[in-house]
């Protein structure tokens, strides 16, 4: 059997997913190793057109570019039947949320445009996902999944009353969300959280009937403890319900409907720089895979430079992206760019590894110890002319302080990082007057979030410091 999509190995080792295999997450050669055995969707996109349908669920609009769509219909599964299960699922999802996946606002922002002293010609588009399932983009990532395994039930190759555990290592967006979406699916989750996880997010996940498991640090052991449980529980045979590409690579295809809409709100138009907040790396992953498919289908005349945010408490892909850049030309061209990642991905450890010390910062969400989606990103990067950035705690804070105050958006610290960046490009002159750059507001501000901006208000100019902005 034969479908337009598949499922490869990124190392090179000539792995590719059979199209009946129920779990095409994981290569069997990750850990035996030190190659970066990620898995890629990739498409064949002879005879393809990039979709212009008007349905208003991303997962309905733009389901001729999923694997699960093709792995669908190449088993008997009419077009019918896939749009009637996906909306039967969505409609699950908002019984359990309060509504379901609908493609969220793309728009240029006067306030932000003129704070930031852009003229008439360019400016600042927000991509807000704060209102999206669960309150973040990361429900995106997770309802892919949850479709892929569904159809894999409709086709028998899955037994629904033999399903295995879901399982996640996070305390933030990506837990609620992937509460959300398997209780939708009917499916039983396993939480794994560091000790400081905030006692609202853990309260919210047992509601929604998610087992929670904490994971104290341990003194001098690298690398996040939750993660490592993470791992512990998937070989014992969990399933990776996460955001995490090398634990599960077709999370990155659910993750790519924001990049698609971004280029249908584009409507053929430029955009000359995408910034984007990067933690594990998948959102970045999934945009500049689906922004490169636009592209390659003609939907999208040229690529935006794409620059990534981190922060000074953590940026594990800065450092990755400088040992790549080093072993390049000044002007690499598209084929040493492609043959240093493949050499990169030979040598894992050289490029990633956990960050040595215990990152904090007020952007919580992105302080993954590693940036497990980092080859995707670096060649994103690498290619379209952009590079990382590491913002200060004090920029974070203005960068929130001028999101909400001038969108009227309630996102929360991590949502707005990659504002942070562009504040910090326009200061330092990188970015011009007449330039169109789009931030992505990822994520809704929750009660806690309150608390960690108020210590970062009371570092920055004590209890006399300026007051945080309320949440509209």
């Amino acid at each position: 059997m034969t479908v337009p999509a598949s499922i490869i190995c990124g190392a090179g080792c000539g792995y590719v997913a059979d199209p009946a295999d129920p779990y095409p997450f994981r290569c069997p050669r990750a850990g035996t190793d030190d190659a970066d055995h990620l898995l890629t969707r990739v498409l064949s996109l002879d005879g393809a057109a990039f979709p212009a349908g008007r349905d208003a669920n991303p997962f309905l609009r733009y389901r001729t570019l999923m694997y699960s769509y093709h792995a669908a219909t190449a088993r008997g599964l009419t077009d019918v039947g896939y749009r009637d299960l996906v909306a039967s699922l969505d409609a699950a999802v908002a019984a359990v949320d309060g509504h379901g996946f609908r493609a969220t606002p793309f728009f240029r922002s006067p306030g932000l445009s003129e704070a930031l002293a852009f003229s008439a010609r360019g400016g600042v588009w927000v991509k807000d996902e704060t209102s999206n399932v669960s309150g973040s983009h990361k429900a995106r990532h997770l309802m892919g999944v949850l479709i892929h395994l569904a159809v894999m039930e409709r086709a028998g190759l899955l037994a629904p009353a033999r399903r295995r555990e879901l399982a996640i290592a996070s305390c933030g967006n990506a837990a609620l969300a992937a509460a959300v979406v398997a209780r939708a699916g009917g499916w039983r989750l396993t939480v794994f959280v560091p000790s400081d996880a905030d006692a609202g997010v853990t309260g919210r996940l047992r509601d929604l009937q998610a087992t929670v498991v904490v994971c104290p640090r341990e003194p001098g052991a690298p690398g996040d403890p939750a993660y490592l449980a993470l791992r512990k529980e998937l070989e014992n045979g969990a399933l990776p319900f996460t955001t995490q590409g090398p634990e599960n690579g077709l999370a990155i295809e659910g993750g790519q409907t924001l990049g698609y809409e971004l280029v249908t709100d584009l409507a053929g138009g430029p955009l000359d720089h995408l910034i984007v907040q990067v933690g594990g790396g998948a959102l970045a992953s999934a945009c500049a895979q689906a922004l490169r498919e636009a592209a390659d289908l003609g939907a999208l005349a040229r690529l935006p430079r794409i620059y990534t945010v981190q922060t000074t408490g953590a940026h594990p892909l800065e450092r990755a992206y400088d040992r790549v850049r080093a072993t390049l030309p000044a002007a690499p061209t598209t084929q040493a760019v492609h043959q240093a990642m493949a050499d990169a991905a030979q040598h894992r450890s050289a490029y990633m590894r956990p960050w040595p010390t215990e990152p904090k910062s007020v952007a919580g969400g992105i302080l993954d110890d590693e940036t497990y989606d980092w080859r995707a990103v670096v060649t994103g990067m690498l290619l379209t002319g952009g590079r990382p950035l590491v913002v200060s705690e004090n920029t974070l804070v203005e960068a929130h302080r001028l999101a909400v105050v001038q969108t009227g958006i309630p996102v929360d610290p991590t949502g707005s990082s990659g504002l942070a960046g562009l504040v910090q490009m326009r200061r330092s002159g990188q970015i011009g007057d007449h330039d169109r750059v789009a931030v992505l507001f990822t994520g809704v501000r929750r009660n806690h979030d309150q608390a960690h901006l108020r210590r970062a208000s009371d570092r920055r100019g004590g209890r006399g410091g300026p007051a945080l902005p309320p949440v509209p």
